[in-house]
């Protein structure tokens, strides 16, 4: 989607784009290897009023069949399919399964569809080795690491996993996260509480209702995305501890290598597919628990098991991910001086309206959880002082287009309109301008990079 009109286009379903596309991320976009082996159970298991969807596992399944069936008000069954099971639904209940694999990112993966499709998956795992380095990048236990098949299922597993959801409880959203991490506690747990700034009276009241014991969890990131804002972590990590309350904390945006939030945090999350993998050819998601929490026996035992039973990483894509590993976290170096070097010139540049970059937002909270040889992480937003001028600007702009990031390329995406299309407004009384452009820096050569960006900037 390299223009402005075409991720338009993208969201409103139009023929034009939509039938250009080949391939995208894989909760938004079925991959044609998986697609190839979706026909293959339709055909099989469903008619042609139903659709098919395919799970990893037969307990993911039962769980993502009974859940579209609570939501849809009408039957679906599961059935097994080549080692995987498939979920049957009504054409009019599809689109609630095609949520529900999008915020749970519970996912069959393109390289193990790939495989079924010549012959047979991989057997045995080498999860263990993934986990075995993991725990060594996070400066943790093994035995407390998790490894999923995408960072989403990473998230919805832990929110699974927490005493508080089982009796009921709201849980609470500290700072704007990534959309999904937000609608997966709002869709699929007991609703969700969301404070968009930590700052002033409000954040002093949720530090209060943290501290009575209110939330079955605190979810926030560090730091977030795309404003790259951090919540005061030291201060919340002391009121849930008081208040008997786990922290949740993701680092996707920057990577562990940039933070180090496993002190404050009773459990940390990642997303394998953005820094750790930094190839975009893997997806996967990583959830590591603090071994003298409090909470650890209860949750990491209750994690462990949902690792295993509804998204666990395919042998295959363990593989790729390890390999992709051997050079983290020395290639974040570039990508962070990248990003320095952009935020610099961008902020002085009389184009543009505001940048967002934890090395100007919330710096001082930033460096708190700042690992010691960590940097300020090579992703960043901006807006131009003339909203009229994104799209042309964003249209010149010779880099890579799309919605994800952590690549070796730079990648540049409108995030918001990508994100929130059918909430603008919404998010812009966030705090979440539309015209947002969101930058995730690659390996290229900075002065290269900064003379793409001013060259686009001229038309702004």
């Amino acid at each position: 989607m390299p223009t402005w009109n075409s991720v338009i286009g993208y969201e409103e379903g139009r023929d034009k784009v939509m039938r250009r596309l080949r391939a995208g991320y894989p909760r938004f976009f079925r991959n044609p290897l998986l697609e190839r082996l979706t026909v293959v159970a339709r055909n099989e298991l469903g008619s042609e009023s139903e659709e098919v969807f395919l799970f990893p596992t037969k307990e993911g399944a039962q769980r993502a069949q009974r859940w579209i069936e609570r939501q849809g008000k009408e039957a679906a069954r599961s059935s097994a399919f080549n080692g995987l099971q498939a979920v049957i639904v009504s054409k009019k209940a599809a689109p609630l399964a095609v949520e529900y694999q999008r915020l749970t990112g519970e996912l069959v993966s393109s390289r193990m569809a790939e495989d079924i499709l010549n012959g047979g998956a991989l057997t045995g795992t080498k999860r263990h080795l993934l986990q075995r380095r993991l725990a060594t990048i996070y400066g943790a236990e093994q035995s407390h690491v998790s490894v999923f098949a995408s960072g989403m299922s990473a998230v919805t597993a832990v929110m699974r996993s927490l005493p508080g959801v089982a009796s009921g409880r709201k849980t609470l959203q500290l700072e704007f996260p990534y959309v999904d991490s937000l609608k997966v506690q709002e869709r699929l747990g007991n609703g969700v509480v969301f404070l968009n700034e930590t700052e002033g009276e409000s954040f002093d009241e949720a530090l209060r209702r943290i501290r009575q014991g209110e939330f079955a969890a605190v979810f926030t990131e560090v730091p977030s995305n795309p404003l790259l804002r951090c919540p005061d972590l030291p201060r919340v990590s002391e009121a849930c501890r008081e208040g008997g309350t786990p922290l949740i904390v993701d680092d996707s945006s920057v990577g562990p290598s940039n933070v180090k939030a496993l002190p404050w945090a009773d459990v940390v999350t990642g997303s394998l597919t953005k820094w750790l993998s930094g190839s975009g050819d893997v997806m996967g998601g990583v959830v590591v628990v603090r071994r003298d929490s409090e909470f650890a026996g209860e949750i990491n035992a209750a994690i462990r098991e949902e690792s295993e039973a509804t998204a666990p990483m395919y042998i295959g894509d363990a593989q790729v991910m390890l390999s992709n590993l051997k050079d983290y976290p020395s290639r974040i170096e570039v990508p962070n001086a990248n990003a320095l070097q952009l935020v610099g010139m961008l902020s002085e540049h009389p184009a543009v309206a505001e940048v967002w970059h934890p090395s100007l937002t919330h710096r001082e909270r930033y460096e708190q959880v700042m690992a010691p040889k960590g940097g300020f992480g090579p992703l960043f937003s901006f807006v131009l002082k003339s909203p009229k001028k994104t799209p042309k600007f964003f249209d010149a702009l010779d880099v890579s287009k799309g919605p994800s990031f952590g690549t070796r390329f730079t990648l540049a995406s409108p995030y918001v309109m990508l994100a929130h299309y059918r909430e603008l407004d919404w998010a812009e009384a966030c705090g979440i301008p539309r015209n947002l452009i969101r930058v995730s820096c690659g390996e290229e050569d900075g002065d290269a990079l900064e003379a793409i960006f001013r060259e686009a900037l001229q038309l702004a």
